[in-house]
């Protein structure tokens, strides 16, 4: 029976207690001061550049599953100028190398698998147009948000040494504050590293459906005419 009336007696005890106060997660932001300014700045670049690259790549990447096959039956029979036709007229990377593979047929094999490995290296640099902005975005976040905390740090130790008086809520507060732009850039870090790794997927894709394609055209090529 003792027992029982002391863990009542604690219980409301613990329910007396006031309730931490709860706090939005846009007044906790409000919280990290001017260095949160530069940290949106980041993360809005980030995500239009991962917008606009990931739109621009699949656009690049979509391929008509009978576009080779149109191209070789093209070939094969003779009619280049057909063939060179629905490659001008077919929006992407694999089209593009091989319309400079056909304007180059009647020269050497060599000659045209350069050619296209030309045109190859330039459709990669344009996919990949933009992508070091969000590698610099990964690496210079939490740089930033470290080094809000580390000014807030400091004014805060300032202002205890110039007065002499605190409390230990003071600097629990203050301290927790200041962390808050470590942890928001960390966050715009990750996701833009995130996003940088799902682009650079997606543009891998791109790469080996071009080098399928390539390899394909020169071995229609190489083909005994009938």
């Amino acid at each position: 029976m003792f027992y029982l009336l002391q863990i009542d007696t604690l219980q409301k005890a613990v329910s007396a207690l006031p309730l931490p106060e709860k706090i939005s997660m846009w007044s906790l932001l409000e919280k990290g001061g001017w260095i949160m300014y530069p940290l949106y700045f980041l993360l809005v670049a980030a995500i239009f550049v991962f917008i606009e690259r990931l739109i621009a790549i699949r656009k690049a990447s979509r391929i008509e599953g009978n576009f080779m096959y149109i191209i070789r039956d093209h070939i094969v029979s003779g009619n280049v100028g057909a063939a060179r036709s629905l490659a001008k007229n077919t929006n992407n990377p694999v089209a593009r190398m091989i319309d400079k593979g056909l304007q180059r047929i009647g020269k050497p094999i060599d000659a045209i698998e350069k050619s296209m490995e030309n045109v190859g290296k330039l459709e990669m640099y344009t996919m990949e147009k933009n992508l070091s902005i969000l590698s610099l975005i990964a690496g210079i976040a939490p740089m930033f948000g470290f080094l809000g905390t580390i000014v807030g740090m400091i004014q805060l130790f300032y202002g205890i040494a110039s007065s002499g008086q605190f409390t230990l809520n003071d600097i629990a507060g203050g301290i927790y504050v200041k962390m808050i732009t470590s942890g928001t850039g960390l966050i715009i870090g990750l996701l833009a590293y995130i996003g940088h790794n799902v682009l650079t997927t997606q543009i891998d894709k791109t790469a080996n459906k071009m080098e399928a394609a390539s390899a394909e055209f020169i071995d229609i090529l190489q083909e005994p005419t009938r």
